[in-house]
């Protein structure tokens, strides 16, 4: 019953599920600012700020 109450391993497992939960994130951040959509966005919004100068 002992190996039960420890816990020691809980931060090591933490850190992992948090570090995997970042790497999907960035995943979906890389895939939204590669999409054709996101890239047509972005350069319409520059073409705009600097055809206003």
């Amino acid at each position: 019953m002992e190996l039960l109450k420890d816990d020691s391993g809980m931060s090591t497992v933490e850190y992992a599920i948090g570090t995997l939960a970042v790497a999907a994130l960035a995943g979906v951040l890389y895939a939204l600012a590669s999409s054709d959509w996101m890239q047509n966005a972005l350069q319409g919004l520059i073409q705009r700020a600097l055809s206003s100068v």
